[in-house]
């Protein structure tokens, strides 16, 4: 059963190193079970067969995942082939309710509307707030707002 992991550290001379993965071990790899070694960096995500080897876990039929199919939106990794689709709207939102970045944190389906304002402008002004909404083939939709992301840059991305 193949299984997704990050190399979290690789001995280039000596042609191995480990991969994290998605129960949070460590396993060993060596560069010769590795399918695309040109890949192979600090932090790539892998694909990998998990197997054992006299002193541990370890992982063959290894495949690092091209960067380009990953995006990172205000933290968050997405995967572009996970993206059925993407919407993106305007929101009326009280002008004072104002996203502090530094406190905002971003779950996935967290909707931005229940951060409560914390400064008072003139009660009852609106801005047009313009709001990103992207939805996966697991069923998750992320929406993300312009206080928080360069809307245009990232459609872009979608777009590759």
């Amino acid at each position: 059963m193949a299984m997704n992991g990050t190399i979290t550290t690789w001995f280039k001379d000596k042609g191995f190193g480990f991969i994290k993965d998605e129960n949070g071990e460590n396993r060993y790899f060596h560069v010769i079970k590795v399918a695309n070694p040109e890949l192979i960096k600090k932090d790539a995500a892998v694909t990998f067969e998990p197997t054992t080897n006299n002193k541990g876990l370890s992982a063959y039929a290894v495949k690092v995942v091209p960067e380009s199919k990953y995006i990172y939106i205000a933290g968050e990794r997405l995967k572009l082939t996970a993206i059925k689709n993407y919407l993106i709207y305007s929101e009326e939102v009280p002008a004072d309710a104002r996203i502090d970045k530094d406190n905002a944190v971003l779950s996935v389906g967290a909707l931005m509307g229940s951060i409560r304002p914390k400064t008072a402008n003139k009660p009852g002004e609106m801005r047009t707030l313009k709001k990103l909404a992207i939805t996966t083939f697991q069923g998750n939709t992320l929406i993300f707002s312009e206080d928080e992301i360069d809307i245009d840059a990232t459609v872009k991305m979608l777009k590759v």
